[in-house]
This record gives C-alpha cells, structure tokens and sequence, in this order.
C-alpha cells in the first residue's frame, strides 16, 4: 500500500512550505488524488496526512461527507414520498443539495477553533458522485477558507482537469494537486 504513503509523503513536503497569505481562496484548496479503489486504504491511513500536517507547524481538523446525502434527505419532511417517486427529488436535489454540502463545509471553515494556520481535511468526497458537484460546492465556500482546505478526491487529474471516480467530465480548478507522481509545491 505505498501508494498512500507515497501520496501523504508529497502532501507533507507541500504543506510544509511556506504559506502565501495572500492567495485567492480557491488557490487555499489542495486536492489529494488517488485511485478510488484506495478509499478504504487511504480512511485507514489518514493519520499519516494528519501527522504531516501537524510535524509542518499547522493545525488539522477534518470533515466527512459520506453521510451529507444521507442526513440532508433524512431531515426533509417529504422524504417518504421521495422514497415512493424518487424521480420527484431530482429538482429539489439539483437546487439544495450543494447548497447543503457547502454550509456543512462553511461551518468547518468558520469553526471558533479553526485559524489561518488550520489544515481542514475534507473526507467522502466520492459520496457526493451524482448528486452534487463538487467543484460547485468548491466555489461557494472559496471565501471561507482561512488556511488551506484539504480534499481527499478519489478520482484522476490530468491536464489540469480533475474528475471524480473518473467518470464524469473534468473540470479544471485551480487547486494544488498531489498525485502519486507530483513532488508537492509551494502552498
């Protein structure tokens, strides 16, 4: 499993370079690129992302998405006759789902405890395959970043385009990848 190791290595040697300060938000954004086949892997070893981040001086906090769908559907009052015409939810999820990913990202960013020297690490990503755009949900929360905002992206980067479990259409960002074969840059 040296493929994660390898990947939390060119992590720790990225963030542990100096910061910019004066970056845009979406310049605050690292995208950590794996194999979606790692996922499990790369949960199990997640310690070794929060220990280089906190042998570089800075502080982790993180967050999990795998359940955003989940708890979103479970708190809406029609969700039992989404259940019987799940066809019906399409619009709904189209104009509130992301919105909901984002205010749940937004809170992480904005937590008392969370400082312009906070790594927030951004975990189940893959879950939102299908129902929210992750680069939509990027853009709304762009302002909110303080420090560096750190997203475990199961998929493929290439070209300057990312897509999610290699599936959809990229998008381009302009976030700093770490893949299996980058050397990490200055964050």
């Amino acid at each position: 499993m040296a493929r994660i190791e390898d990947l939390a290595e060119h992590y720790g040697r990225h963030i542990g370079t100096p910061w910019q300060r004066t970056v845009a938000g979406a310049q605050r954004v690292v995208m950590v690129v794996y194999d979606k086949e790692l996922e499990r892997t790369l949960r199990a070893r997640k310690l070794a992302f929060e220990t280089a981040t906190r042998e570089a001086g800075h502080d982790w906090r993180e967050i999990d998405l795998a359940g955003a769908f989940a708890e979103w559907l479970a708190a809406d009052d029609y969700r039992d006759e989404y259940f019987a015409s799940p066809e019906d939810l399409q619009l709904k999820l189209e104009a509130e789902f992301p919105a909901d990913v984002a205010e749940r990202l937004r809170k992480a960013l904005c937590h008392p405890e969370v400082t312009d020297n906070t790594v927030v690490a951004v975990f189940g990503t893959g879950s939102l395959f299908g129902l929210a755009r992750i680069s939509q949900v990027l853009r709304m929360i762009e302002a909110d970043i303080r420090g560096r905002l750190l997203v475990f992206f199961p998929g493929q980067f290439e070209r300057n385009n990312y897509r999610l479990l290699d599936a959809r259409d990229g998008w381009n960002y302009l976030a700093v990848p770490i893949t299996a074969h980058s050397e990490g840059g200055i964050a």
